[in-house]
C-alpha cells in the first residue's frame, strides 16, 4: 500500500511540475508577445518588416519595402529610458513616376526616431521624442532628397490579453535640394489578442497625410488585420506575423492594398 502511495505521489508531483511548466512557458510567450507588440518596450529587437502594395499606379503594378527597422533601448537613468527605433526601407517599385520602364530598386530615406519614456509606468505607457527623416534615397524616385524633423508620441496599454495604443507622428522638411516639401502625418492604431501558445491577432494599419498633396490626394486610409506568433528557432526567440490591408482611402495612384509580412527578432534580457 505504502508503495502505491508513493508511486501515486510522485507522479502527482510530476504532473504538477509539468503543467507548471506549460504554464510557464505560455506566460513567457504571452509577456515575450506583449513586449514585441510594444513600440518602446525595454527589448532589444530587429524587425524584418516587407510590405507588398498591389494596384498601384496606373497600369496597376506591384511595389515591394521591405523595412529594417533595429530598435534599440538605452536606460538613462533610474528613472527613463530612451527607446531608438530606425527605419531603413528597401524599396522596388514601377518607374511609372519618371516614365521610364521596368522597375527602381534601391534604398529609400531613412527614419530615425528617439522616444524618451517612463520606467515606471504600470497603467499607461507612453513615450515622446523627436523624429528625423534622412535623405539615404539612392534614386531620386525614391526619396524626397530633404533632411526633415517632427515629433511622435505613442500611447499603449495592456490590460489582460490585449495591447491596444497608437503612434502618432509628423514631420516637416526644414532643407535640402528636392523640389517637393515633405509635410507627413502617420498615425499607427494597434489592436492586439494574445492567445496561448504565443499565438495572437492583430490590427496595425499605418494611416498617412500628405498635408502637401492636393485635397483629394491627401490620406491613405488601410483597414484590415491578421495574425502572429512567438516561435524559436534553436534558442532564438522570434515575432512571426502576416497580416492584409485594404486602402478604402487613397492618392490616385496608390495602392488598392496591401501584404504585410513580418519578421521580428528579439533579444530578451
Amino acid at each position: 500500500m505504502m508503495k502505491k502511495i508513493t508511486i501515486c505521489i510522485i507522479l502527482l508531483v510530476l504532473l504538477v511540475f509539468t503543467a507548471a511548466q506549460v504554464c510557464a512557458q505560455e506566460q513567457s510567450h504571452t509577456d515575450l508577445a506583449k513586449q514585441a507588440q510594444n513600440p518602446i518596450a525595454n527589448l532589444i529587437s530587429l524587425p524584418l518588416q516587407n510590405n507588398t502594395n498591389f494596384g498601384i499606379g496606373p497600369d496597376d503594378e506591384t511595389q515591394n519595402i521591405l523595412n529594417i527597422q533595429p530598435v534599440w533601448p538605452f536606460s538613462l537613468n533610474e528613472d527613463w529610458n530612451l527607446i531608438t527605433r530606425t527605419i531603413f526601407p528597401v524599396v522596388s517599385q514601377p518607374d511609372f513616376l519618371t516614365g521610364g520602364e521596368g522597375r527602381i530598386n534601391g534604398l529609400g530615406d531613412t527614419t530615425f526616431t528617439g522616444f524618451f519614456s517612463p520606467k515606471d509606468s504600470p497603467t499607461l505607457t507612453w513615450g515622446v521624442g523627436p523624429v528625423f527623416l534622412i535623405p539615404t534615397a539612392t534614386d531620386d524616385a525614391l526619396g524626397s532628397d530633404k533632411w526633415g524633423a517632427g515629433a511622435s508620441v505613442v500611447l499603449l496599454a495592456m490590460p489582460g490579453h490585449w495591447v491596444v495604443g497608437s503612434l502618432l507622428s509628423n514631420v516637416w522638411s526644414f532643407a535640402g535640394s528636392g523640389d517637393q516639401d515633405v509635410d507627413l502625418f502617420t498615425w499607427q492604431y494597434f489592436i492586439n489578442y494574445n492567445m496561448a501558445n504565443g499565438w495572437y491577432l492583430t490590427s496595425a494599419p499605418i494611416i498617412t497625410a500628405n498635408w502637401e498633396a492636393d485635397s483629394g490626394n491627401t490620406w491613405t486610409v488601410p483597414f484590415g488585420g491578421g495574425f502572429g506568433k512567438i516561435f524559436k528557432v534553436g534558442k532564438q526567440p522570434i515575432n512571426g506575423q502576416v497580416g492584409a490591408y485594404y486602402n478604402v482611402e487613397k492618392p490616385d495612384s496608390g495602392a488598392d492594398w496591401q501584404l504585410r509580412v513580418q519578421l521580428q527578432f528579439l533579444f530578451p534580457k
